[in-house]
């Protein structure tokens, strides 16, 4: 691939994931990433691409239309993975989700309309848009029906990209994943909060009944997806993501104590969060028949790798560990219940 390439949210851990991957698989792929360094962010995240001369990074905020004017001139195809991403703190600051999740998007979209028509655009999305499923799974013609504030923003800011490829005829793409685990996770997300937790000797806090499902895949898988969609996906076309991991919450909690070798005694149940979905589950077959897709990792493998990095790399992490990103029940912490 030989493109001048534009990732927003990099320093995040998929977008930092996926410009190391675009930079190691393509040695002629130059990459601007735009990250304001918000709570999801963090510079460590790729300080071993930092004297690439392929890579280039700028603070920025992708609301700013200025700035997204300025950069939209410069490159082949965009990557939108920049967003608030923590379905709690959705609960209690939806506006900061739809700022950037929705605001964000459309000034995208509209620097590319206004300054360069030509441009690729992918926008990374979720499976949470499409809300909970009791039986069977999502294909990409179900509709969005969104259970939360954060679903809710990701699902208006796809309706604006599919619009924007009807209306302006812009060369537009979304995928929707699932849940995503991998080094580089921040600790607020159910995997490393429960390794963390778990070496500090702390109650691991799961909601309900822990019986709420979710369909797991490993970062790596999901940038490869996201690659192959940016070369081969249609125009205005939607591709789901998927796996087919589906493990229960109160599984992978236990998974990850049996290998730190932890007592499940630390296991602790508490009140659920308001519109906690049951079940997520994406049907991915499209996304491998017409673009010759498919996930390569080993769920179980790369679970263990994944607590092992974070036992390895105590440094990374120490930093965001604080009371509050930890915390049992953080929706509650502005009141909301």
């Amino acid at each position: 691939m030989n493109m001048k390439l534009l990732v927003t949210g990099g320093l995040g851990f998929i977008g930092s994931n996926f410009c190391r991957y675009m930079l190691t698989k393509y040695p002629n792929c130059e990459l601007i990433n735009v990250d304001k360094i918000g709570i999801g962010a963090n510079p460590a995240n790729l300080h071993n691409v930092e004297n690439d001369k392929r890579y280039t990074f700028i603070k920025g905020d992708i609301c700013n239309p200025q700035l997204m004017n300025r950069l939209i001139h410069q490159v082949d195809a965009v990557v939108n993975i920049a967003a608030e991403t923590h379905v709690d703190r959705s609960i209690s600051d939806p506006n900061t989700f739809l700022q950037n999740n929705t605001l964000g998007t459309f000034t995208i979209l509209e620097a590319i309309r206004r300054h360069n028509h030509k441009a690729r655009f992918l926008q990374v999305s979720t499976d949470e848009v499409y809300g909970e499923t009791l039986e069977g799974s999502f294909t990409e013609n179900n509709p969005p029906k969104p259970s939360n504030p954060y679903s809710a923003s990701k699902a208006a800011g796809d309706m604006f990209v599919l619009a924007y490829h009807k209306t302006y005829g812009l060369n537009v793409s979304i995928t929707r994943c699932t849940n995503n685990f991998g080094p580089h996770q921040l600790p607020e997300k159910l995997i490393p909060k429960t390794v963390i937790r778990a070496l500090r000797d702390l109650p691991i806090p799961i909601y309900g009944s822990g019986k709420n499902v979710r369909d797991w895949i490993y970062v790596q898988d999901h940038c490869s997806a996201i690659d192959t969609t940016l070369e081969k996906g249609v125009a205005g076309e939607i591709y789901n993501v998927s796996a087919g991991n589906e493990v229960p919450n109160i599984d992978i909690v236990k998974k990850i104590i049996e290998q730190l070798d932890k007592p499940e005694s630390l296991i602790t149940y508490v009140e659920d969060r308001p519109g906690h979905d049951t079940r997520y589950s994406l049907d991915s077959t499209n996304t491998q028949t017409t673009l010759g897709w498919k996930p390569t990792c080993d769920f179980k493998k790369s679970l263990e790798s994944t607590v092992q990095w974070y036992l390895e790399n105590e440094h990374w992490w120490i930093p965001f560990a604080t009371e509050v990103l930890l915390h049992p029940t953080p929706w509650k912490l502005s009141g909301t219940h």
